[in-house]
């Protein structure tokens, strides 16, 4: 039998994230948007409320959630802002690599350092050149002795400027491309390890995204978190995982795009009547609506799926693609909802609209997201 309905621990966890957002995230949100500064006592106070790393298993001192409460929780926590929303569930991609390919000893040092205060890590496979072909990257490793060395850049990194610790996936021989591919933990404090430019963004500039250099960065063996020819696959998994929470993060986005949009339009009136009355306008909110209804079932499922071990990466990228282009587009028609008031500073919509735009490109652009799609369906 299929049931809709949340259970009172799923209520209660919504609630506990919709009251942080509402204190916490949407009082700064245009501040630090303004700024492109990641505020560190919200993170801090989301760390201390459980909301940062929900899915570390109970073992290593997390409180073991699935994936599907930690995308109720993403959702929450992007309806004030997907930036500071991003940084904040930005451990996810960096501990779901560890806790799915590391041993016992990796996921006590990293997973109980990420349960023990609040810290940064990040996931690192983007570079200049091999952003969605995982599989072109250049960052090489080889083996020196008992340990490895590291070289390489990487580009794009979430909270690098922040991390304790990064994932680090580098290749033995670029010719092998993915057959090459390994996986690392590299801490913070590594002689070679530099954190570059922060990028000055168009959306989502409330995040921090930097620049990582590895010159010749010496990598204990117990560190290597997959051999080459394993790395790939394990990188391919992690985003199997995450691919949910962009479609929630979307689903956050699109509710407060649609919410700021209806109350917009009861209030502001045109020949006479509030533009909510206008039937243009009103088929604009409905199709809002429709969008985050179904993006809000296709996270969920996806969610599901992974929590009861049921691979299906054509549903994660299903909720992913479908979700960031629904968003972008609903953001798209908030402005337009605003008129000329969407186009400024003054109102929300404008930055909605600016944030939206990456959900279609990082963790695997919507194009890419079709290719798994349609992989999917001619397999066999």
């Amino acid at each position: 039998m299929v049931d809709f309905s949340m259970s009172d621990e799923h209520k209660a966890l919504i609630d506990t994230a919709r009251r942080f957002t509402k204190e916490r995230i949407i009082p700064v949100a245009a501040e630090c948007d303004r700024d492109s500064k990641f505020p560190m006592d919200v993170f801090r106070a989301a760390w201390e409320l459980g909301l940062v790393n929900p899915s570390v298993p109970a073992e290593y001192g997390g409180p073991g959630l699935g994936e599907l409460e930690n995308a109720l929780i993403t959702e929450q926590l992007a309806y004030g802002c997907t930036g500071i929303q991003t940084s904040i569930t930005a451990n996810q991609l960096a501990l779901t690599p560890i806790r799915l390919g590391g041993n016992d000893e990796q996921k006590k040092k990293y997973l109980g350092a990420l349960m023990a205060e609040p810290i940064m890590a990040s996931y690192c496979t983007s570079e200049p050149n091999a952003g969605s072909d995982v599989a072109s990257l250049s960052t090489r490793f080889r083996q020196v002795g008992d340990d490895y060395v590291l070289t390489g850049q990487k580009c794009w990194i979430t909270n690098a400027s922040y991390a304790s610790f990064y994932v680090v996936f580098a290749t033995a021989d670029t010719a092998l491309r993915h057959k090459g591919i390994g996986a690392f933990i590299v801490d913070r404090d590594s002689v070679g390890l530099k954190v570059g430019k922060k990028e000055d963004k168009l959306g989502q500039r409330a995040s921090d995204t930097a620049v990582v250099h590895f010159e010749d960065v010496v990598v204990k063996k117990e560190n290597m978190l997959a051999p080459a020819g394993h790395g790939f696959k394990l990188a391919m998994e992690t985003f199997n995982q995450t691919r949910p929470d962009i479609a929630a993060g979307a689903t956050g986005l699109m509710q407060r795009a649609l919410d700021e949009s209806v109350a917009y339009a009861k209030e502001r009136k045109t020949f006479g009547v509030p533009i909510a009355q206008h039937q243009l306008v009103a088929a604009m909110l409905a199709e809002m609506a429709i969008k985050v209804e179904a993006t809000r079932l296709l996270y969920m499922k996806a969610g599901w799926q992974l929590d009861q071990h049921l691979r299906d990466p054509m549903t994660s990228a299903i909720a992913k693609a479908f979700g960031a282009d629904s968003a972008m587009q609903t953001a798209v028609d908030a402005v337009q909802v605003f008129g000329g008031n969407g186009f400024t500073k003054e109102y929300p919509v404008e930055k909605l609209m600016r944030d939206a735009k990456v959900l279609q490109i990082y963790e695997g652009t919507s194009q890419i997201q079709r290719i798994v799609i349609a992989k999917q369906l001619t397999a066999g």
